[in-house]
């Protein structure tokens, strides 16, 4: 994905711009609280006119007392009316009264006073991901220029804290999540970051949550999603893996050869004392070559003689049939 506006906090696709991402979090229109208000005001209005018929309230064109109390108490249903307001599920209101803190209110339905209470801010408090990276190339502690880009997850435990204790939340994570990765990275070594991502996303995330407690948000996870590292760097680094991988390789197959002789030196010494096994093994293993379909077969002069001795393949029968054909052709 192609990223712009890197001058900014937070990182938006392309095409993007912070209008587009007010527009995405605005409220839809309420119909629902919409219909709530004109029922209310059609109930006032039907009780005023049965209690207060139209005839008796204009005398010669002039508006009588009547009149008045009525205006007023519509004036007043009015206000009521538009009083009642109504949050969602993953939405807490703060409220001021007077200028000062009143109450957290939602989710549901909820009152206002009128004139005197005042809508400060509707927080959120579903989980949030806020991506964020350094804004240049940030030296490691090996003097390595790296750059890293990372997720936030974060939530708002305390609506209170997020609206009274700073101005702008969402900023002021995005901010110090930014400063705890600068930090990081200056801390830790290039290996550790390709190595021990886990251990680098921990930090960042202890060294954000102390400033973020205050503010009664809390940082769920920090994940890093990429590391870029200089080109040239990144040959160094293939050849210094390709070269940790041939060093495994030789170890292991060093490894399996001690392995195999330490199991043939077991084997040895069982066929040294148990002479018996040891031609059967001689056996076996000719007996695997004639079933691969070998033509010819090198066998030591011992075996052979020690064979033909015993006759174990009948070698001795077979020489005689030979002797016994060749005497009767001459």
């Amino acid at each position: 994905m192609i990223f712009s506006n890197t001058n900014s906090g937070v990182k938006m696709p392309q095409g993007t711009t912070p209008s587009a991402k007010k527009m995405r979090h605005r409220r839809k229109p309420d119909y629902a609280l919409a219909l709530i208000r004109l029922v209310f005001l059609g109930i006032v209005a039907a009780a005023l006119l049965s209690v207060v018929p139209v005839a008796e309230l204009s005398q010669n064109g002039a508006c009588s007392l009547r009149l008045g109390v009525v205006c007023a108490i519509s004036l007043a249903a009015l206000l009521v009316a538009f009083s009642l307001r109504k949050a969602y599920e993953w939405e807490r209101v703060v409220v001021l009264r007077l200028g000062k803190f009143h109450k957290i209110r939602g989710p549901g339905l909820y009152f206002l006073v009128p004139l005197f209470d005042h809508v400060y801010r509707i927080i959120d408090i579903r989980i949030r991901i806020t991506d964020f990276y350094a804004q240049q190339e940030t030296l490691t502690g090996d003097s390595v220029t790296v750059r890293v880009d990372a997720f936030c997850f974060w939530l708002v435990w305390d609506p209170q804290k997020a609206a009274l204790e700073v101005e702008d939340y969402e900023e002021a994570v995005t901010l110090a999540s930014k400063a705890a990765l600068r930090n990081v990275i200056s801390k830790n070594d290039l290996t550790t970051f390709l190595a021990r991502g886990d251990l680098i996303e921990k930090q960042i995330q202890q060294e954000v949550e102390m400033q973020t407690t205050e503010w009664g948000i809390t940082v769920q996870h920090i994940e890093i999603t990429d590391i870029q590292i200089p080109e040239a760097l990144q040959d160094s680094l293939s050849r210094i893996a390709q070269a940790e991988r041939e060093k495994k390789g030789r170890t292991l197959l060093a490894e399996a050869e001690i392995a195999i002789a330490k199991k043939l030196e077991e084997a040895a010494a069982i066929y040294a004392h148990n002479e018996p096994a040891m031609k059967l093994k001689i056996l076996s293993i000719l007996n695997e070559g004639l079933k691969a379909g070998n033509s010819m077969m090198l066998v030591p002069n011992s075996i052979a003689e020690e064979l033909e001795t015993k006759d174990v393949f009948g070698l001795k029968a077979l020489n005689e049939i030979k002797r016994t054909k060749k005497e009767t052709k001459k």
